[in-house]
């Protein structure tokens, strides 16, 4: 495959809301023969972007691009500022939230690729709030994607997050 040389345009960028979290996706596995996914996740303040979960299949780099990101990688909490990157392994249990309370940027590397369809299905059903649970749960399994929805209230709370 190739993929011809160009500007991607902020104009031309799609873009939607998961609740507190935005996805613009700027390059498909498509685009990179399926090697790779790029998305920029801004991250509304004091906002978790996703419950507790892992992947089957897929390796996640996230580069901090402006405000402070928490983390929990398995057992683990750590932070991360503006220059940083966190490495989300597959089969890894995680997840990130905005530890601030500006918004927060984050670019995120998707390997291999594929797992961008995730994000489009979702933002399709969202309506720029929270995916009907019913409506995610086959995407969810489509992409091997495992939640704990249970962790919810305990990392609102420990990390005083807005619901």
């Amino acid at each position: 495959m190739t993929t011809k040389a160009r500007v991607l345009r902020a104009s031309d960028v799609q873009e939607g809301w998961l609740g507190g979290l935005g996805v613009r996706f700027l390059i498909s596995p498509k685009e990179s023969d399926g090697g790779f996914a790029l998305v920029e996740h801004p991250l509304r303040p004091r906002s978790l972007g996703a419950p507790l979960h892992r992947h089957t299949h897929e390796d996640e780099y996230s580069v901090i691009i402006r405000g402070r990101i928490g983390a929990q990688l398995g057992d683990e909490v750590l932070y991360a500022e503006a220059g940083d990157v966190i490495f989300k392994p597959r089969g890894q249990w995680h997840t990130f939230w905005n530890a601030g309370d500006e918004e927060a940027t984050l670019l995120e590397l998707i390997s291999p690729g594929r797992f961008y369809g995730y994000f489009e299905e979702m933002v399709a059903i969202s309506g720029g709030g929270r995916p009907d649970p019913k409506l995610a749960a086959p995407i969810r399994e489509r992409h091997q994607l495992e939640v704990d929805p249970t962790s919810i209230p305990k990392l609102i709370a420990e990390h005083r997050l807005n619901t």
